[in-house]
């Protein structure tokens, strides 16, 4: 009898290991390909990150164009190569910054999403260099100049966004700044407005940006690849947790929303199927500043907001921000 049970007892620990490790596995690959730089680079995980829909037609080929224009525009425009000590972890942060023609002291932090660059942003940067102001470009995590290779979706670059918002301070102590993200970038303004921020800090500018971490890749792997949340994005997180020190829930916008003060616009395209139209509402509700706003672009996919409807989009965006400028 006692044979027979250390024999279960055996197998069992066999088997608890063998699924111990299947789970750890299916993190690890889900991880690697969706929130290191490496996995990014793969051809079929870019295409899939892009949320470009399967045939574009006239209409996007004019938007894509235009995005093109601006990224043109920003790699012929003179830049300040800017490295700064990060405060909350060992590394080194890179930005750009793009000064205007005529001395000003508003900086807007332009804000990049998932697998794009400053560069990417290249035509809401020209907008604020038109209406004359400096424009800073950080490289979040994962993307561009950073010096980490692992992606964390707004979350650790909040604290990242800060400490560019201080030494902007240090250097300029009566400017005002505007924070103006797209997608990842959109939710990294808003978990950033979620913290204690200095008083230079007058308004915020959120473009398409998702609920929480979790919420996002729940949507991307239940509607997109038509998996169930457990055990994928389970065993994900945890392999987060491990590697990058965070937990997917409490990655939340709305939850820093809550917390924030700073006046915002949140801005979302109808047609957005990357990061559901719906997130919008959530947001806004969410948000605890005094003024807030939000702007739908009929017809506008993700990211894409700008040159859609670009009439709408920065009157919009440019007569609530001068509120506060």
């Amino acid at each position: 009898m006692k044979k027979t049970t250390k024999n279960i007892l055996k197998t069992s620990a066999i088997i608890g290991s063998s699924v111990g490790a299947l789970y750890l596995a299916i993190g690890s690959f889900l991880y690697y390909f969706t929130l290191t730089e490496q996995g990014l680079e793969t051809p079929f995980i870019a295409k899939i990150a892009s949320g470009k829909p399967k045939k574009p037609d006239e209409e996007r080929v004019r938007v894509d164009n235009l995005k093109r224009d601006g990224i043109k525009w920003f790699d012929e425009m003179p830049k300040e190569s800017l490295v700064i000590k990060s405060t909350n972890f060992d590394k080194i942060l890179h930005a750009n910054l793009i000064l205007p023609e005529k001395e000003s002291n508003i900086f807007v932090f332009v804000i990049h999403g998932y697998t794009s660059s400053p560069r990417g942003m290249g035509v809401y940067v020209k907008h604020y260099h038109e209406m004359g102001y400096n424009v800073l470009t950080p490289s979040l995590n994962g993307h561009a100049e950073s010096e980490s290779s692992r992606i964390t979706m707004g979350w650790k670059d909040r604290l990242d966004v800060i400490d560019w918002i201080n030494f902007v301070i240090e250097n300029y102590p009566d400017c005002k700044i505007v924070l103006h993200g797209e997608s990842m970038g959109s939710a990294t303004t808003m978990m950033a407005t979620g913290e204690n921020l200095p008083d230079n800090v007058k308004v915020a500018v959120a473009d398409c940006g998702f609920t929480s971490v979790w919420d996002i890749f729940d949507n991307k792997i239940r509607n997109n690849f038509k998996m169930p949340t457990f055990p994928f994005l389970n065993s994900m997180n945890t392999v987060n947790k491990i590697c990058s020190g965070f937990d997917f829930r409490k990655a939340s916008s709305i939850e820093q929303l809550k917390k924030s003060k700073t006046p915002t616009i949140f801005i979302h395209g109808d047609k957005d199927t990357f990061v559901p139209y719906e997130m919008l509402d959530k947001n806004f509700e969410a948000c605890a500043a005094n003024d807030k706003e939000k702007v739908t672009i009929e017809g506008s996919p993700h990211a894409r907001n700008s040159v859609v409807n670009p009439e709408l989009y920065w009157s919009s965006v440019d007569n609530f921000i001068t509120k506060y400028l």
